[in-house]
């Protein structure tokens, strides 16, 4: 019998991504604080964040799994985190423009006898934007509740000049590899009848 997945995170996102590929899951959002977190290491800060997260939800049933991440953008040694206003967005995206960064996503995976922590990268570049464009766009919704000030998966994919790596760790989850690092906990996609 397959295991029962909870997924720590209340991104819109990361819930679309499951759902696509079909796997099954409860939410339990996690009651961290992250700014506990205080490494300038991308890499270390998305791991020890998706740990937070992770280990603050409760596994109440042997047959639960818990899935927890953060992601960031890195940029110039410079972690992009959601900006917490206009003068913040503009920045970041000023600073992005016609440059090369990186989003790192960290994944924690448990289940009551076993804890799986990795983390993905992708390298992506932005077209050279001027401040009309950069102007118009932290006008909108989107930069707001999102790393690095734009989503590649709404209006910020106007910017993406390309991306070597995986497109859905940007939005939020490695989900190809989630989906095969979930199998190690028996949780699967439903297959259609």
């Amino acid at each position: 019998m397959p295991n029962k997945l909870i997924l720590a995170s209340s991104s819109p996102r990361r819930r679309e991504l499951l759902s696509q590929v079909k796997i099954p899951y409860s939410i339990q959002k996690p009651n961290i604080d992250e700014s506990q977190v205080n490494t300038s290491d991308p890499v270390k800060k998305v791991k020890q964040v998706a740990t937070l997260k992770g280990q603050n939800v409760t596994i109440e049933h042997e047959n639960e799994v818990i899935l927890s991440s953060d992601t960031v953008v890195s940029f110039n040694q410079h972690i992009f985190e959601k900006p917490k206003d206009k003068e913040e967005a503009s920045k970041m995206i000023a600073s992005l423009s016609g440059d090369v960064h990186e989003v790192f996503t960290g994944v924690m995976i448990r289940s009551a006898d076993y804890e799986t922590v990795f983390v993905e990268g992708t390298k992506v570049e932005f077209w050279p934007m001027s401040k009309e464009e950069i102007d118009w766009y932290i006008s909108t919704n989107d930069p707001y509740d999102k790393a690095g000030a734009y989503g590649i998966q709404s209006l910020g994919a106007m910017f993406v000049k390309q991306i070597v790596g995986d497109y859905n760790n940007v939005v939020g989850l490695p989900i190809s590899r989630v989906v095969r690092e979930l199998r190690n906990f028996s949780v699967y996609p439903e297959m259609e009848n």
